[in-house]
């Protein structure tokens, strides 16, 4: 099974620049893409938050526009940035979304489980897990303790050392950590939010952050330190499943890149 992520999206309305500098709705458009010309295709594909900029119905207008030319099996989930209601409405026949509440999901139909778990707090930048969301997720995993799970959140569970980024990631993230522990059948855990490729050892498995398909963010690690990012270069990830593997994760560039170089 492969499946390709991609994140932070931050898709504007029509005509409209992320930042009024970076045209974030080509760079989307050039995201689908190279997913559709990849050879074997995803079987699935998910977007882990921040799919549009200020959650707004225009902007979700514009990611449906852009995502037309997608054949690909898809999923959504929000982001800090993200509208619940507007994202519900603007995605009414997506079905897996809940009708209401947090947009928790789960896609088992191939070999490998997909559970995401909307970490957002409307209003504000950085992730919480209230009491109900982690009993959904405990009961959630405990429904299929034996097959292959992937858990897709927007924010990090961890402290990546870029402190204006630390402020915004999920706080407390204890319970989610014990849960994750107890549930050896977790191959990964996905997320976005950072706009930087990232990997951590955690809970017992590896945490790992997908770069965004427009800007990312620069890595300072000094205290006081600006939050700064740059144009590229944007990537996606894609997980390879493979029975008695298990699971490989690799970064695919989009776009234009210079070379490649033969060498040998």
């Amino acid at each position: 099974m492969l499946i390709a992520q991609l994140s932070d999206t931050h898709v504007r309305p029509a005509g409209q620049l992320y930042k009024g500098v970076v045209d974030s709705n080509r760079m989307f458009a050039e995201a689908i893409a190279h997913l559709q010309q990849l050879q074997p295709p995803p079987d699935l594909v998910l977007i882990s938050g921040d799919l549009v900029d200020e959650g707004a119905p225009a902007e979700y207008a514009m990611l449906r526009e852009l995502l037309r030319p997608l054949t690909l099996p898809l999923r959504l989930m929000p982001g800090n940035h993200d509208g619940r209601e507007a994202l519900r409405q603007a995605f009414a026949d997506h079905a897996y979304l809940p009708a209401s509440g947090p947009l928790h999901w789960v896609a088992d139909e191939g070999p490998v489980r997909v559970v995401a778990l909307d970490s957002c707090l409307p209003g504000r930048h950085h992730g919480v897990l209230d009491a109900a969301s982690l009993d959904w997720l405990r009961g959630t995993l405990a429904a299929a303790p034996q097959q292959p799970t992937l858990l897709l959140l927007h924010h990090p569970p961890f402290a990546s050392g870029m402190p204006s980024m630390d402020a915004y990631r999920l706080r407390d993230a204890a319970p989610l950590e014990a849960i994750v522990a107890a549930s050896p059948q977790v191959q990964a855990v996905l997320c976005g939010h950072v706009h930087r490729l990232m990997f951590r050892r955690w809970a017992g498995t590896v945490v790992a952050a997908c770069p965004s398909t427009t800007t990312q963010i620069a890595l300072h690690f000094l205290p006081g330190a600006p939050e700064q990012s740059f144009i590229g270069p944007a990537a996606c990830l894609l997980h390879r499943w493979q029975p008695g593997e298990g699971l490989v994760s690799h970064l695919s560039p989009i776009g234009p890149q210079a070379g490649p170089y033969p060498f040998i």
